[in-house]
């Protein structure tokens, strides 16, 4: 098995946007539109000073990703990231893909500076806040809110 982590193509956008919607019917605060995630996937890829779109490819096929937007952190005095939207085909998880994605972002990261990694999980997902609890990500005292413009 042909396992490949790098940056996402154009090419790779339809098997993003059914990712996504696998991955958002799991997530109780999103709903799946693909014109949405494509359009901004779409941004992502056109302005990667942004962020950057990462894929898994097994065997040549998309079987993963992850977007990891770039931000700063006054808190920290330098680059932070969002990293969201990790997820892993049904038909891949439990094989290590996941922790190879993510530990790919996080080495990216450290290599561009970034000193802080953020993301969100879903309160109600224990199995992927023990993921990340193993990679070693720790809970915060900060409360997520958020207003829809």
């Amino acid at each position: 098995m042909g396992i490949e982590i790098a940056f996402a193509t154009e090419k790779d956008l339809p098997q993003l946007v059914e990712l996504l919607a696998e991955l958002f019917t799991l997530e109780s605060d999103f709903t799946p539109d693909p014109a949405k995630q494509l359009r901004g996937l779409l941004t992502i890829l056109d302005e990667p000073e942004l962020g950057r779109l990462f894929v898994v490819r097994v065997d040549g096929k998309v079987v993963g990703m992850a977007n990891a937007l770039i931000t700063i952190s006054t808190a920290e005095g330098g680059r932070a990231l969002l990293l969201e939207d990790v997820v892993i085909h049904r038909d891949h998880r439990g094989g290590g893909l996941g922790k190879k994605l993510v530990e790919h972002v996080l080495h990216w990261a450290k290599l561009r500076g970034i000193v802080r990694v953020t993301l969100l999980a879903d309160r109600n997902n224990q199995p992927a806040l023990d993921f990340y609890h193993k990679l070693g990500f720790g809970d915060s005292s900060m409360a997520v809110l958020r207003k829809m413009l």
